[in-house]
């Protein structure tokens, strides 16, 4: 009976239970609503400049209302200074809140901002500079309002000082010095004065560290001046000593912006020491006195007039090359005609006076026939072959047997390894390529339309490599520059800040424009070349004796490739200048292996025709070190492994293209290399000591392979940062010392260097003197982070438009075009001299 009524008042028992639970939990929501209602707001009238000691708990919080008149014509800066006293208060900060017309600005006291992998570091002492609110009445009083506040139960005691700011708008061209940290930011406004439509701010610092950040950003509010967002909005770059930003007027529809300097929490981003790794995740770190002394500057950039005349002196400069090219051929087209005429026309003088042999006399009567279709090179040869009968005893020859076959063969159906003219090439070539002394005519004896055809692939392979080189390149720029812009991170691209001239999109118009000269210049390298081809095969067509049969054989295909790879050079740094950095820095250093490999392909190709490279083995050389300078670039830096695998490699390729060399390509790669090694050594060097039959040859060699392991012994126990240059230093090094041992063997031959060949190499060595100067004065530097590689920025040097890069560009430019007017010209003397009288070396 008890457990059935109980069973029968059972939910009305819950029920009530229920009921009893939520009015328990009524009760107390509603003592903590009263609890807070009783807690304590007090509104205090704040003056400016007086410091605020009060202590904030839970229970109260206080408001500080300010006001001030702004003036429309005037603007000054308002600062907030808080310092929290009380110990331990990371665990219950105090919270400020400035309340603005158009703008709200809260902070937490102690501040704390984060570092890498999570440090913290917390900062007792805050300062900020309010964002002012634009005002369209000449005067008007603004109020603002100072909320503290805290959810700690135990006092904290603070101060608050509210200052005004009186040098808060800078002035053009004047220098002003302040102090920043961390949790203390500063930031000023700057508007443009009416004409100046560009400006150039500089920050400067006696102090490397700590690192910091400039920042330049429209004015608005909130600005964004912490460590932790100062990269939202605007254009910004870290900075150790220096830092510069060029401003243009169009991209601010206020004309004026904000110049913002925050310190970071930490140096790494500068290149500074990385602190040690938090023991504990949630471990505060004292950052130290990381206060920094600096001064701002904002001045007047160049002028549409400025940049004007840059371009003006730019063009000026290489199309006067081309004016003086057209008057040196004018000069000596006409020098030309009136030698030709004084031969062709002996006024009353018989051949005896003359001194010309009979033979030669006949030989001018059958040219004066056709005298009126004679181009330039024949009368030249025929002048020449007259003054240089004594020095290399040339012999007379018939036209008959050198004609051979007809030139209107057909050169699509030729090719090489179909024809040569030696009878049995397998067997004969092995005899007269290892001659102890080789003429120029051992080593031309196939078929001049055959080589020709050979030596033409090297520049339409050059121009196709360069078409698919260039086409990403530009895409992949344009990106970059698209990056920066839109991001405004100008730690991006390594430009020289101090003289970074924009135009348009583009951040350094003048170190683009700079490189205008490489194109033009190789452009006009091109049409002298096209010039001597023309007049080359005039002459073959004509069976000139001369052209057939004497001199170094003239195959142009190697120059129109110098000629392009020079042009690609200039197009491929202007593409890189777009945005210096190591990610695209072998954009502007391809091109240069491309030029050196080409120059040592001719200087070798003037004397060995016949076994010269074809265009696809060194091509595939080329792009073998591209390759490597690519893996230099990513994985180099400090790798030891990296090091001794392309030291090894360095050293084997320099002894394999030895033995190449000074076997003139007669020895065999394959698996009885080793015993034929062992046997020369045996014969040569134990059984009887004699000494190299190619002695010139050896010289070289050797000379060759104490640079190349001098260089590769360097590369491995520096381990230079920067591998592009290193490997561009080792091509420039073996050019150089190939063409000084041409130079000599030339003179050592008795031949001789003509006037214009002269006076090429000597301009060309002074402009390459003066080149590297400039090129060693290092404006920026990828090696290094972007706030190192600012220290070494300079200002404009020429016209307040070029710097020192721009010259570099300049001369080495015209360098590079006179360079290869020596390759070009350097033989020139033995136009008149029989091939099997002319060494090989």
């Amino acid at each position: 009976m008890v457990l059935r009524s109980r069973c029968k008042f059972g939910p009305v028992l819950v029920l009530f239970q229920l009921g009893y639970v939520a009015l328990l939990l009524l009760c107390v929501t509603h003592l903590r609503f009263a609890r807070a209602e009783t807690k304590t707001v007090v509104q205090k009238d704040a003056e400016f400049d007086v410091t605020y000691n009060d202590t904030v708990t839970s229970d109260n919080q206080t408001i500080y209302a300010f006001n001030h008149t702004v003036s429309r014509n005037k603007t000054e800066g308002v600062r907030v200074t808080v310092d929290v006293l009380s110990e331990g208060a990371e665990s219950s900060p105090i919270l400020f809140v400035v309340r603005q017309k158009q703008a709200v600005l809260s902070f937490q006291v102690p501040l704390i901002l984060r570092g890498l992998y999570q440090r913290k570091y917390p900062y007792a002492h805050v300062g900020r500079t309010l964002c002012q609110p634009p005002t369209r009445t000449l005067t008007e009083t603004q109020y603002f309002f100072v909320d503290v506040s805290t959810l700690s139960s135990l006092g904290t005691h603070y101060q608050l000082r509210i200052s005004r700011v009186d040098s808060f708008t800078l002035h053009t061209d004047k220098k002003f010095s302040f102090t920043a940290s961390p949790s203390q930011p500063q930031y000023f406004k700057y508007v443009f004065p009416d004409g100046v439509d560009t400006a150039i701010v500089k920050v400067n610092s006696e102090m490397t560290f700590p690192c910091s950040v400039m920042s330049i950003q429209d004015i608005q509010c909130p600005v964004y001046d912490l460590d932790n967002n100062v990269a939202f909005i605007g254009m910004y770059q870290t900075m150790t000593k220096t830092a510069a930003i060029t401003v243009q007027r169009k991209d601010f529809p206020s004309n004026s912006f904000y110049v913002v300097v925050v310190v970071k929490t930490e140096d790494e981003a500068c290149g500074g020491p990385l602190r040690f790794y938090p023991l504990r995740p949630d471990e505060l770190i004292d950052a130290g006195n990381r206060s920094k002394t600096l001064d701002v500057v904002v001045s007047p950039a160049i002028n549409s007039d400025v940049y004007v005349m840059g371009m003006l002196f730019c063009l000026g400069i290489f199309l006067s090359f081309y004016l003086l090219t057209f008057l040196v051929a004018c000069v000596e087209n006409k020098r030309m005609h009136r030698r030709r005429e004084g031969l062709l026309n002996p006024a009353d003088m018989s051949p005896a006076e003359t001194g010309i042999p009979n033979s030669l006399m006949l030989f001018l009567s059958a040219i004066v026939s056709t005298a009126d279709n004679a181009s330039t090179l024949s009368s030249e040869a025929i002048t020449d072959s007259i003054a240089s009968d004594a020095n290399y005893g040339y012999m007379e020859r018939s036209l008959e047997s050198v004609t051979g076959r007809s030139r209107q063969e057909s050169l699509s159906s030729i090719e090489e390894d179909d024809y040569d003219t030696l009878a049995d090439i397998d067997s004969d070539k092995n005899i007269v390529r290892t001659k102890k002394y080789l003429c120029v005519s051992d080593l031309a004896r196939k078929d001049k339309r055959v080589l020709s055809k050979k030596y033409q692939i090297y520049f339409w392979n050059i121009a196709t490599i360069g078409v698919f080189y260039a086409l990403p390149v530009i895409q992949l720029v344009i990106t970059y520059q698209t990056v920066v812009n839109v991001t405004g991170n100008q730690d991006i691209c390594y430009y020289n800040f101090l003289c970074a001239h924009p135009l348009g999109n583009l951040s350094a118009f003048n170190n683009i424009l700079s490189n205008l000269g490489y194109v033009m210049l190789g452009l006009l390298f091109l049409l002298i070349v096209l010039q001597r081809d023309i007049i080359h095969s005039r002459a073959l067509d004509r069976n000139d004796l001369n052209a057939l049969e004497c001199g170094i054989p003239k195959h142009f295909g190697l120059f129109y490739a110098m000629g392009t790879a020079l042009m690609m050079e200039g197009l491929l740094s202007a593409c890189y200048h777009v945005c210096p950095n190591y990610t695209n820095f072998q954009f502007d250093t391809s091109f240069m292996y491309m030029i050196a490999g080409l120059c040592v392909l001719k200087l070798y190709q003037k004397r060995h025709p016949d076994i010269n490279a074809s265009a696809y083995t060194a091509y595939a050389c080329l792009a073998a070190v591209i390759f490597f300078s690519v893996l230099g670039v990513v994985f180099g830096k400090g790798n030891m492994v990296f090091w001794i695998v392309f030291s090894v490699l360095h050293i084997l390729a320099t002894m394999l293209l030895s033995t190449q060399l000074y076997y003139m390509g007669r020895w065999r790669l394959d698996s009885g290399i080793l015993r034929r090694i062992v046997y020369v050594i045996y014969t040569d060097c134990i059984r009887q000591c004699s000494g190299p039959m190619y002695i010139d040859r050896m010289v070289l060699l050797v000379m060759g392979n104490i640079v190349n392991w001098s260089l590769a012994a360097y590369g491995l126990l520096k381990t230079p940062n920067d591998f592009a240059s290193y490997l561009l230093a080792i091509a420039i090094c073996n050019l150089l010392l190939y063409f000084a041992f041409y130079i000599i063997m030339k003179l050592r031959s008795g031949e001789r260097i003509q006037c214009m060949a002269m006076v090429c190499i000597l301009f060309t060595a002074v402009v390459w003197g003066f080149a590297l100067f400039f090129f060693f004065q290092g404006l920026s530097t990828w090696q290094k982070t972007p706030a190192e590689s600012r220290e070494h920025n300079r200002d404009c040097i020429v016209l307040s438009f070029f710097d020192d890069h721009d010259i570099w560009h300049f001369l080495s430019s015209i360098a590079m075009f006179g360079s290869f007017l020596v390759l070009l010209t350097m033989d020139d003397d033995l136009d008149n001299v029989q091939r099997d009288k002319i060494f090989v070396f």
